[in-house]
């Protein structure tokens, strides 16, 4: 079989960083570039080659795949649920464009694969709020949300079309103590573990009892490497997979930090975020991740309270 040669677009963002160095750990630094708009982060630095590289310049990303030789395109540039409220058209644009892309330059080049990020923001108001099902009314109501749900159609159509292996994964709100929140509605569940220990106390921008489905940051690179690796025949969605991790409240993660910081303190002061939240469902079913592919988290609130606290620490 031939090598393996990856390029991640968006590297330096929340989940480009950790999925770039557990890439690396198993294909070999050289392997896999990493590319981003921004700055390196800090912590990809020395660890493997680094390109500056627009998502939009179609061009320039065509030649960095022929001149590179890439063989997969992980895609996760994106602008996030409630950075998108402030500039709907830059956001639709951006996740639009990206894809399509990258999609094209898949079909021409015959990438063995391609895999591209959904999230749970695709659901909406009218979507099941409890173990909200794969297959389901799906009509989100924010520009992110319908770029994700429009993106979805667009890996299912290059997948039946022209046969690129596209495969994705529906985020729930993603928590890692690596890298900062990049503008999400569950961006408070990141912040409130920093909070706690610089200052013992945390203004929520959520109210106490906010359901959402969060995942710990390992559970997420884990069950992408799980995707990205099972054979083909296995994958039987190519719209973007439900995944699950836990589902809690502001007060129920204030809980258990409380748990290990005591006398650590809670407050709220709902903004326009709670209106992303309120439309979200507060828990999702992703029996047919576990029956295609296995999938199964590890982390439950208290383990990942547990590992957040040390690691920051």
């Amino acid at each position: 079989m031939a090598k393996e040669k990856i390029l991640v677009i968006g590297a330096s963002g929340q989940i480009g960083v950790e999925l770039t160095m557990a890439l690396r750990k198993i294909y070999g630094n050289q392997n896999v570039i990493a590319s981003d708009l921004r700055e390196q982060n800090s912590l990809l630095e020395g660890t493997g080659p680094y390109v500056s590289l627009d998502v939009m310049n179609k061009e320039m990303l065509h030649v960095q795949v022929i001149r590179q030789n890439i063989t997969q395109i992980y895609l996760l540039a994106a602008i996030l649920s409630a950075t998108g409220e402030k500039n709907p058209n830059l956001a639709w644009h951006l996740n639009m464009q990206g894809l399509l892309n990258v999609l094209d330059i898949a079909r021409e080049e015959k990438l063995s694969k391609v895999y591209w990020p959904s999230s749970i923001a695709v659901f909406g108001p009218t979507s099941p709020k409890l173990n909200c099902p794969q297959q389901t009314i799906i009509e989100p109501s924010t520009v992110y949300g319908i770029s994700k749900y429009a993106g979805e159609f667009w890996c299912n159509y290059y997948h039946q079309r022209y046969g690129v292996d596209v495969r994705s994964l529906r985020y729930p709100g993603l928590i890692s103590y690596k890298s900062a929140p990049g503008g999400g509605t569950t961006d408070y569940a990141i912040e409130i573990f920093h909070a706690a220990l610089e200052e013992k106390k945390y203004k929520c921008f959520l109210e106490a009892d906010t359901y959402l489905p969060m995942m710990y940051m390992p559970d997420a690179i884990r069950a992408t490497l799980e995707l990205m690796e099972a054979p083909s025949n296995k994958i039987s969605i190519r719209t973007s997979y439900n995944i699950a991790g836990m589902s809690f409240s502001p007060e129920e993660i204030a809980a258990s930090i409380q748990q290990e910081i005591p006398d650590f303190e809670i407050s709220y002061k709902p903004d326009s975020r709670q209106n992303i939240a309120n439309s979200w469902p507060q828990s999702i079913d992703d029996t047919v991740a576990y029956n295609d592919w296995g999938w199964k988290p590890e982390f439950d609130l208290d383990k990942m309270t547990k590992d957040m606290l040390v690691n920051l620490k």
